[in-house]
């Protein structure tokens, strides 16, 4: 695996690695991508070298290493992908919450990039929100997360912009749920949601049956405008 970056934890006790793609020049701004369930697998180091080609320094930290470190994972293998629900499972969120804020940190202290927002999808999308609401992130970016409505207690701690992308037809995330989703947050200043009808869970996976090409690319394309906005 391609882990080529170390971060120190919050409390400084521990390191975790993760992958980082810089742009041919100076970057205009820091992204950290949120892991699916997958861990750091090669769909998710592409997203980081396609937003390092836009000029962002992206990194993806490795949120797993806690239980199994460098994990890299097929969702279209059916073991692998029963091994990714798993650690889902054992991973604890607050725990990958600070290491967020450790990996917010570094672009901000190490890496001298002022400006610093963050995507993810599937688990990463949930991240994503909660990122939002506990962190000191400059923008959110949130695919297909799992059981925000959940997490709408925490919607006024919401400082920063936040873009919610939602397939009406996810498996994992119910109409009831997305109907939640709207109720609460709809009237949020700093929140935003699109919907996509019709499309499943994991729409905008870089690789593998999931991707659909269409959405993926209109729901891109408003990711990269939403960042163009809140972190030029």
């Amino acid at each position: 695996m391609t882990l080529n970056a170390s971060i120190p934890t919050l409390e400084g006790d521990a390191q975790f690695g993760a992958y980082i793609a810089r742009p041919a020049g100076a970057p205009k701004a820091a992204i950290v991508v949120i892991q699916e369930i997958f861990g750091v697998n090669p769909g998710i180091r592409q997203k980081c070298d396609k937003l390092a080609a836009e000029g962002y320094l992206a990194l993806a930290p490795d949120l797993f290493w806690r239980l199994v470190p460098e994990v890299s994972l097929d969702p279209d293998v059916e073991p692998e992908f029963a091994q990714a629900l798993d650690l889902m499972g054992k991973f604890n969120q607050d725990a990958g919450i600070r290491d967020i804020q450790a990996a917010i940190n570094f672009l901000r202290e190490t890496e001298g990039t002022a400006k610093v927002g963050c995507v993810g999808y599937c688990l990463g999308g949930r991240l994503a929100y909660m990122t939002a609401a506990r962190t000191s992130i400059d923008a959110s970016v949130g695919y297909y997360g799992v059981g925000i409505d959940g997490l709408l207690g925490e919607k006024e701690a919401i400082a920063n912009p936040l873009l919610l992308h939602i397939p009406t037809a996810d498996g994992f995330v119910s109409r009831e749920t997305q109907a939640a989703m709207h109720a609460g947050l709809d009237d949020h200043p700093r929140v935003t949601i699109f919907d996509y009808e019709g499309l499943d869970h994991g729409f905008a996976t870089e690789t593998g049956k999931r991707r659909h090409e269409e959405a993926a690319t209109l729901a891109d394309s408003r990711t990269a405008a939403f960042f163009a906005e809140h972190l030029g």
